[in-house]
C-alpha cells in the first residue's frame, strides 16, 4: 500500500510539473514607443490587437463606429535601509535609516476606427508623478 501512495505522489508531482511553465505573460506590451512607432493610420483592428492585446475598453462614437480604449497604471516602490554600527571598548552606538520612494505611471491610448475596422484616429496621454 506504501509503494501506491509513492506513485500516486510521483503521477502527481509529474502532472503538476507539467503544467508550469508553459503560460507566457508579455509584461509591458503598452508603451509610448509602440504607440508612436507602431500605430499607423489606415492599420487594422486586428493588427493592433496583435501589437497591443485586447483592449480595456470597447465602445463606439456617434456613428456607431468603435472605440478602443486602453488604460495602464503601474506603480513602482523602491525601499532602501542602511545601518551602521560603531564600537568603543566600553561604548557601542547603533543606528538605522530606511527611507521609501514610489513613483506611478499612467498610459491611456485611445484608438479610433472607421466604418471598415481600420484607425482612422489615435491619441495616447502619458504621466509619470
Amino acid at each position: 500500500m506504501k509503494s501506491f501512495w509513492s506513485i500516486l505522489s510521483l503521477c502527481l508531482l509529474i502532472a503538476a510539473a507539467g503544467c508550469g511553465g508553459k503560460a507566457e505573460i508579455k509584461e509591458d506590451r503598452l508603451t509610448v514607443g509602440k504607440v508612436q512607432g507602431e500605430i499607423k493610420i489606415g492599420m487594422p483592428g486586428s493588427q493592433v490587437a496583435e501589437l497591443l492585446g485586447s483592449p480595456n475598453i470597447v465602445t463606439t462614437d456617434e456613428k456607431r463606429r468603435e472605440v478602443w480604449i486602453y488604460d495602464k497604471v503601474s506603480t513602482d516602490r523602491v525601499d532602501t535601509a542602511s545601518s551602521t554600527f560603531a564600537s568603543i571598548i566600553i561604548l557601542g552606538a547603533t543606528s538605522r535609516d530606511s527611507s521609501s520612494s514610489q513613483r506611478q505611471r499612467t498610459l491611456t491610448i485611445i484608438i479610433k476606427y472607421d466604418e471598415e475596422k481600420k484607425v482612422r484616429d489615435f491619441a495616447y496621454n502619458y504621466t509619470q508623478f
